[in-house]
Order: C-alpha cells, then structure tokens, then sequence
C-alpha cells in the first residue's frame, strides 16, 4: 500500500507531501490522526525563519497572535521519539520533521518544512537536538517558498499565513 498523501491548503496557495507511515509509523501515524481530526484547519503558521523553515501546528496559534503561538501542543499529549536504524532520512529541503522542546519525547503536533539542507537537525547527528523526518514535499514547494519569504517580525509573520485545511489522501 503507497504511503498517503498530505495536501496542504494555506492562505498562500496549496502544496502536498508524502507521509512516511511506512517508515515512521508513530510520528506519522500521529500526523495523520490530527489531520483526519481536523486539527490542524484554521491554525496558522507561528515561525518563519528565511533559509532555515517554516513551522506549524500549536492549537495557540488559531489567534495569529497569540503570544501563546508556538508553546502548545496537541489534546492527546507528546509521543515518543522515533529513531529508527533502518530510516535515516534527513532534514533535507521539503522535508517534514517534527518539532519538539528539545527534551526527549516532547514532540506532539508542531513540525516544520525544512527550506534547505539541515543536517545538525537529524535525530543521528551529534548535538543536542533531534527531529525525525516524516514526509517531503512533492508538488507546490514554490508555496513553501512563499511562505519562507512572507516578512516577518521576531519569526511571525506579519500577514498571517493561515491553514485553511489539511487533508490525507
């Protein structure tokens, strides 16, 4: 069975990722839940950081904003860290990775599209910091871009880039 399809509907145009469900089964798993749910509609986009990504998906940030924006996670709680042997796939260009507080099993809904190569990210890099990859962009990066360029004050956009709607496929 393929792996499904994520298509992103946001205030600045639509683009779609793979999901990695066969790779990373906890992390993507739980990705998909909160799109099926609902989640994730109407949240806005809360740190934009040009040449570095785009992050997304704290229920605080419904109000674009809140100072709130980027402290929550989702109702269920945090999930436990994947980091499967088998599947190192690193934080490459278009690729989604889960946020976290930098603590050990402390993602849960926030993640992020790298806009370029961030390999001290990976969860088999040295450092502090781990975020395992769960997805990649496969149509619409431009938007991504558009997204990574939107001008911003302290990380936040300052026309906010809204989710209108995540749907799997």
């Amino acid at each position: 069975m393929a792996n499904p399809t994520a298509t992103f509907e946001t205030s600045l145009g639509t683009f779609k990722a793979e999901i990695y469900v066969d790779q990373m089964p906890v992390t993507a798993g739980n990705f998909v839940e909160l799109a099926n749910s609902g989640f994730y509609n109407g949240l806005h986009f809360h740190r934009v950081i040009p040449n570095f990504m785009i992050q997304f998906g704290c229920p605080h940030s419904e109000d674009p904003n809140s100072p709130r924006a980027g402290t929550g996670g989702p109702p269920h709680g945090t999930i436990q860290d994947e980091h499967p042997e088998a599947h190192k796939i690193s934080n490459e260009p278009g690729t989604l990775s889960m946020a976290n507080t930098g603590q050990p099993n402390s993602g849960g809904s926030q993640f992020f599209v790298n806009t370029v190569h961030n390999a001290f990210l990976d969860w088999f890099s040295p450092g502090r910091s781990k975020h395992p990859v769960f997805g990649k962009v496969t149509e619409g990066m431009d938007v991504v871009h558009q997204i990574e360029n939107t001008p911003t004050t302290n990380d936040r956009p300052n026309t906010p880039v809204q989710m209108i709607k995540v749907t799997i496929s």
